[in-house]
C-alpha cells in the first residue's frame, strides 16, 4: 500500500487458500490495545491461510486420485481421444465430495471451534478498542471545554 494510505489493503485470493490476504494499516501511534489486536486479526489470517492451503491441496490431489482410480475402473485414461481431460458425471463426484467431507468432519469441527475462538478473541479486543477510543476522545473534548 501506499505510504499515505490510512486502512487495510486486501489482495487478490491466493492460488492455494483462496484467501484474499490483507495487509494491516499500523497506525503511527498504535496503542498496545491496538497492537495486541491487529496481531490477533493477523494471526487468525495465518491460521485461515494455513487451513485452507492444505486443505484445498489435499482435496485437488484426492480428487485426482478418486477421477484417475474410477476412470481406470471403466479402462480409460486420463484424457480421451481428443486430448480433453476426461470427467467423470456428477454423481460420481458427488460420492467423492460425500466421502471426503466425512473424512475431514472431525478436522472441520476442530477449525470451526478454533475459527469461534480467535474470533470471539478479536470481537472482545475490539470492544476494548473502541472503548478506549471513546474515553480518549471525551477526555479530548474535556479538555478542549476546558481551555
Amino acid at each position: 500500500p501506499p505510504p499515505h494510505s490510512h486502512s487495510d489493503w486486501i489482495g487478490p485470493p491466493d492460488k492455494h487458500s483462496n484467501l484474499r490476504p490483507v495487509i494491516f494499516y499500523v497506525p503511527p501511534e498504535e496503542s498496545a490495545l491496538e497492537r495486541r489486536l491487529r496481531e490477533a486479526r493477523q494471526e487468525n489470517q495465518a491460521c485461515n491461510q494455513r487451513f485452507w492451503a492444505r486443505h484445498n491441496r489435499a482435496f485437488r490431489q484426492e480428487k485426482e486420485e478418486f477421477i484417475y482410480s474410477r476412470l481406470k475402473a471403466k479402462g480409460l485414461e486420463m484424457r480421451d481421444e481428443t486430448g480433453q481431460k476426461a470427467t467423470l458425471n456428477a454423481e460420481e463426484m458427488a460420492d467423492f465430495y460425500k466421502d471426503f467431507l466425512s473424512k475431514n468432519f472431525r478436522k472441520h469441527m476442530q477449525y470451526n471451534r478454533d475459527w469461534y475462538k480467535r474470533n470471539f478473541t478479536i470481537t472482545f479486543l475490539m470492544g476494548q478498542v473502541a472503548l478506549a477510543r471513546a474515553l480518549r476522545w471525551l477526555r479530548w473534548k474535556k479538555k478542549i471545554v476546558e481551555h
